[in-house]
């Protein structure tokens, strides 16, 4: 392979690390796969223990990382409200220290850098739906503070180290993203609605379910990623990446009940404390920029999620 790399991977064995490194690989890349479990899961990549081009590191990206690289994706750090607000300190840590660690490495080496950002930067949205041009509306005391401002902190720093350092940097701000390998206890609403209908327990729905959120399905995100991570130099975002396609919580719980045949029935609770009202991405910039849009429909990528958690269900 001509154009063969080796590129570093941080929270590879995570949900979206996973199937990053398996889809580099099948690309014929060298990958180091770098985590340190603590949401991560060594059988999310299992099938790539015994790949000759494939090498696992247990290692926290807090501390600083020696090795000689091409490229890195910086995807570490719990993403879920239940694992990130488990340890608040050490989520800001692992996005703040985290970038500065892998900034220097790509300094260091010359890799160009990608940063998995989030959606989470605009808070509670007053624009709908988000642009990149968005400055947001978080708040920085808050319970999902450590998250949201960690993440927006990462930002500033990919963005300086592109200014006074002229480090090749992508920063990607990631929406709620879903399928197989995610955590089935992670607390985010597509885990939570599948594992609660396919026990057929009730699904708990916040406020009255009337909060929207649009999903997209993992094998889109990880084709934009590639298309991202190819795009010339001077095109670093950052870039919103999700689905458009907007539906209510409520309509998602009753999704799952139909498409699981549950007899689960939907109960209400209390909103969770910053919980955004809508998120949606508006993705013309990366239309334009990675001539990317997701093709995976929420029906399609739900089945092919349900059948993942059943098969965890049924070998529990």
């Amino acid at each position: 392979m001509l154009n063969k790399k080796k590129i570093l991977v941080t929270g590879g064995a995570g949900f979206l690390g996973s199937h990053l490194c398996r889809r580099l690989i099948d690309q014929g890349h060298d990958v180091i796969c770098v985590d340190n479990f603590f949401t991560g899961d060594k059988s999310n990549i299992i099938d790539l223990l015994d790949n000759k081009r494939f090498e696992l590191m247990r290692h926290d990206v807090t501390f600083p990382l020696y090795v000689e690289v091409n490229e890195i994706y910086n995807l570490a750090c719990p993403a879920s409200p239940i694992h990130y607000q488990h340890d608040p300190v050490q989520t800001t840590k692992t996005s703040v220290h985290g970038a500065i660690n892998m900034l220097g490495l790509a300094k260091r080496t010359g890799a160009k850098i990608f940063q998995a950002s989030t959606s989470e930067v605009y808070g509670d949205p007053i624009i709908h739906p988000q642009v990149e041009s968005y400055w947001g509306n978080v708040n920085p005391i808050g319970d999902r503070s450590c998250y949201d401002e960690g993440k927006r902190c990462a930002e500033t720093l990919f963005f300086d180290y592109k200014k006074q350092h002229d480090v090749n940097i992508k920063v990607a701000r990631i929406f709620n993203t879903y399928g197989p390998n995610m955590h089935p206890d992670d607390g985010r609403v597509v885990s939570n609605f599948i594992m609660q209908a396919l026990q057929n327990k009730d699904i708990t729905l916040y406020g009255q379910g009337t909060q929207t959120r649009s999903f997209c399905y993992v094998s889109d995100l990880i084709d934009a990623f590639l298309l991202f991570m190819d795009t010339p130099k001077e095109v670093s975002g950052p870039i919103n990446l999700g689905n458009p396609v907007e539906f209510t919580i409520r309509e998602l719980a009753e999704k799952v009940i139909a498409l699981t045949g549950s007899s689960s029935k939907i109960t209400f609770a209390p909103l969770p404390n910053d919980d955004p009202k809508q998120r949606q991405p508006d993705i013309s910039l990366a239309k334009k920029a990675l001539n990317w849009e997701p093709k995976i429909h929420l029906e399609e990528g739900l089945i092919k999620t349900i059948n993942y958690f059943d098969n965890i269900i049924k070998n529990s």
